[in-house]
């Protein structure tokens, strides 16, 4: 198994090597640490021959030398330079290339607010990678945790939820790690079907048992021997319903794309977002499944 890491020399980019350090000793996989360069800043044939070009392309080795060291030693580590006007783009392609499981990546822009606080790359992979997309939040550097303890996966009840649960049950039979299942509910009066006679009350608690109808209905296409929990959480919003989840270091959640996404493409929905703002642990995106990839 690879994992393709956008590397960039910031902050970030050591949260991503971080996160994929991790996922790297927990799946048994190896690592492409890779940075993308824009074309017209590089001689014909990718072959710097003198000038602005040398020093461009010198100074990304000497960053992938960087981010290469940090990688701890029982775990295989490759850097790779390539060219594209889009960094986004350049990382697909070498996924597609390398035909990598995962794309790892700092999801901050370096920025103030927020755990996740996505950049221009994180957003353009979160609306068109073809493999999941695994985001690290900021300071996932300094943690002293080397491997995933749990896989949480957010279910819900449309499309594309039996593909996401799929991929949450490989990784975590991979990881060896429990799995736990949540289906979180916002109250909000503004979002859902309501009644003209509906009071919260009514109102919580049909969407609650929905909840518990889709959580048992995952727990079924599971394993019986399977390690695995369910919950459901509410509040206000799904910001509120997801910080009354208890996380721990170490723990990551998986979501699954948008029904908006092309087939075998990731697009981060409006729920997965407001999450997003929120998380202190690793999200992993899991790209809509194509119209041939059921039963398969």
């Amino acid at each position: 198994m690879r994992l393709v890491v956008g590397y960039l020399a910031t902050p970030s980019g050591a949260d991503g090597v971080a996160l994929a350090v991790r996922l790297a000793r927990t799946l048994d996989a190896q690592l492409d640490i890779c940075m993308v360069l824009p074309p017209d800043q590089v001689a014909a044939g990718a072959v710097p021959t003198g000038g602005y070009e040398d020093v461009l392309v010198a100074q990304a080795r000497q960053w992938l030398a960087e981010a290469a060291a940090a990688v701890p030693n029982d775990i295989v580590a490759q850097t790779h330079i390539s060219f594209d006007e889009s960094f986004a783009a350049g990382l697909i392609e070498q996924a597609e290339k390398l035909a990598a499981a995962a794309i790892v990546i700092g999801a901050a822009g370096d920025g103030l607010i927020g755990r996740h606080s996505i950049g221009s790359v994180a957003g353009d992979l979160l609306h068109s990678a073809p493999v999941p997309l695994a985001l690290a939040p900021r300071g996932t550097r300094h943690s002293t945790v080397d491997r995933v303890r749990e896989v949480t996966c957010a279910i819900g009840d449309r499309p594309g939820a039996d593909l996401l649960l799929d991929v949450a049950l490989r990784a975590s039979r991979a990881a060896g790690t429990p799995l736990r299942l949540v289906s979180l509910v916002a109250l909000d009066p503004m979002h859902g079907s309501r009644r003209a006679d509906d009071l919260p009350a009514a109102v919580r608690n049909r969407a609650l048992e929905h909840a518990r109808e889709t959580l048992d209905s995952a727990k079924s296409a599971l394993p019986e021997d399977f390690p695995v929990s369910s919950s459901t959480t509410d509040g206000p919003t799904v910001e509120a319903a997801v910080n009354k989840l208890e996380w721990h270091d170490g723990d990551l959640i998986m979501v699954g794309s948008s029904r908006l996404a092309q087939p075998r493409r990731l697009f981060l929905g409006s729920t997965a977002a407001k999450m997003l703002r929120v998380l202190q642990v690793p999200m992993v995106v899991v790209p809509k499944e194509g119209a041939d990839d059921h039963g398969r």
